[in-house]
């Protein structure tokens, strides 16, 4: 299944996507709209309420359909009610060129490295990103899987760790490398309007058959730049949710980005960064592509 959050007719909506229809259970009197008021509600509702909404999508009425091309797609979860939680140098290659550009050796973190983007950061999968050159000239892109989590989760063995979620998005890790060397640490570089696009939905954990078997691809401008699978990851999804869980307790509708491969901007020779016109499209298979230009 795949369901996300739209904007129609000034409102906003859960909904699922069918080809190209988008079924909104809003728009049906016969569904008890009050649990799908908003994603954080289906999610928090548990497996029993997500096999609900998967069978009215099949008998949904054609009055509760409309054209995703005549919706404005939000972020699945338009505003996380914790920061989105992320892995750094999660892909060999990626610790290679960022130990090469920052002149540093280069060596495999023993541990998963974990920091935050603010949940501020979110916008949607084919919002304009802000640019703002009085904060930062250093816009960088990352193709990420998103992960999100759709139960309580805490001290679980890697075993357990993929029972727990709900489904996976696409994520652009945005991070503004001045801010983030600066202050020689993540989140500030990580956090600023607009520097987490993600969507365009979720796709439900049960259609994917293996989550480090995805490829994933970023290009700016119809360029190339980034291109792996997530077999490569240094940790993978089940060491990553089994790592955090054994601290904190998971929470339905968190929100991980599982980390970048190489191709990233800053490491090019010379750096590139993006800049007001450029159009960056980040793409994970069998979960969709996600659209962004930043805006000047």
């Amino acid at each position: 299944m795949k369901i996300g959050t739209c904007r129609f007719l000034e409102k906003d909506h859960v909904f699922v996507a069918d080809g190209d229809l988008a079924c909104l259970p809003a728009l049906d009197p016969a569904v008890n709209y009050t649990g799908y008021a908003s994603m954080l509600n289906v999610v928090g509702a548990g497996s029993a309420a997500w096999g609900d909404i998967a069978q009215w999508v099949k008998s949904a009425p054609e009055t509760a359909k409309v054209a995703i091309r005549d919706l404005e797609l939000l972020a699945p979860i338009p505003r996380p009610t914790k920061n989105i939680m992320c892995l750094g140098w999660n892909y060999r290659e990626h610790v290679s060129e960022s130990a090469d550009a920052s002149r540093r050796n280069a060596e495999l973190p023993k541990h998963p490295i974990v920091f935050t983007k603010s949940a501020s950061s979110v916008t949607g999968p084919y919002a304009d990103i802000p640019y703002d050159e009085s904060v930062s000239r250093e816009i960088d892109w990352e193709v990420e899987l998103g992960v999100v989590i759709g139960t309580p989760a805490h001290k679980l063995t890697q075993q357990q760790a993929l029972a727990c979620i709900f489904g996976y998005t696409v994520i652009n890790d945005i991070s503004a490398r001045d801010l983030q060397f600066r202050h020689e640490q993540f989140f500030i570089g990580k956090s600023l309007p607009g520097a987490c696009p993600m969507g365009p939905w979720i796709v439900t954990a049960d259609e994917i058959a293996d989550p480090q078997n995805l490829d994933l691809r970023c290009r700016v401008n119809n360029d190339i730049k980034q291109e792996s699978n997530t077999r490569y990851m240094i940790f993978d999804v089940a060491t990553i949710i089994a790592t955090l869980s054994r601290s904190m307790v998971l929470e339905p509708g968190d929100v991980i980005a599982t980390g970048t491969p190489s191709g990233v901007g800053f490491a090019q020779k010379p750096p590139r960064y993006l800049v007001p016109g450029d159009i960056v499209e980040c793409e994970v298979a069998g979960i969709g592509k996600i659209r962004n230009r930043i805006a000047g």
